[in-house]
């Protein structure tokens, strides 16, 4: 059963939104206003992918660090 809060059908939405140029078009051609909106969201997006970095790092690494420190 699929996590509702994983969709990445959106996230590949994303991605070829990125890709394929709309969004640099979208930001070249906006108001002040929506420049900032594209900006925003994308240092949310940053600080988000950060944050997946650190969380996969930790899932991954975890049952090798419990074995480091159960010798302790």
């Amino acid at each position: 059963m699929p996590l509702p809060l994983l969709d990445t059908a959106y996230l590949e939405k994303l991605r070829a939104y990125f890709t394929s140029g709309d969004l640099r078009f979208d930001f070249e051609n906006g108001s002040e206003e929506v420049k900032g909106e594209v900006l925003d969201f994308l240092e949310t997006l940053m600080d988000l992918a950060e944050l997946a970095d650190a969380t996969a790092t930790r899932l991954i690494f975890k049952d090798a660090y419990m074995e480091g420190t159960a010798g302790e």
